[in-house]
């Protein structure tokens, strides 16, 4: 059986002895690495009753309702992640918004890694926290809004995202 020779513009980064097949076999690889690293941070749309039933803001009784959103002109190149008490919520992208029902309680929300942003949150049972996320120079800059302010703004501006599944275990800690 004949091998098959590299393409001539391949052959001055072949090492000697190598061939064709180890640099289609480390190109598949690489490929399937970077593509399984993508999916990591990607936050998929709520369908559009989901986003619907958000935005009446109706609240659990034994939950407190915090809703993490950030405006359509916060235009950074990449998004954050975001996280409430060190769980995965999720990505977080320029207009758009979270719903996380929580037990009341003392929470802290913020980024990983560099991300050093972070607000930290005294909720109580049927509470709604509307927090606006900016993000600059790959930080999460946090403030808390008035609720009437916050409802306007995510009702005019922003999709719902969505999390995790309660009692879900986050793909990544």
């Amino acid at each position: 059986m004949k091998r098959e020779r590299a393409q001539p513009w391949l052959e001055p980064y072949l090492l000697p002895g190598s061939n064709a097949d180890v640099l289609r076999i480390a190109a598949a690889l690489t490929t399937l690495l970077v593509a399984l690293l993508s999916a990591c941070s990607w936050t998929p749309h709520a369908s559009p009753d989901r986003d619907a039933a958000a935005k009446t803001f109706v609240t659990h009784p034994d939950a407190s309702s915090i809703y993490v959103y950030r405006s359509p002109f916060n235009y950074y190149d990449t998004d954050s992640v975001l996280y409430l008490n060190g769980r995965l919520v999720g990505s977080t992208s320029p207009g758009a918004y979270f719903r996380i029902d929580a037990v009341p309680g003392h929470h802290v929300l913020h980024g990983n890694g560099i991300d050093i942003g972070h607000i930290a949150l005294d909720t109580r049972a049927g509470g709604i926290y509307i927090v606006a996320l900016d993000v600059l120079a790959g930080h999460s800059h946090f403030r808390v809004v008035p609720e009437a302010i916050g409802e306007e703004r995510i009702r005019a501006c922003c999709a719902l995202l969505e999390g995790g599944a309660p009692g879900q275990r986050p793909l990544l800690r």
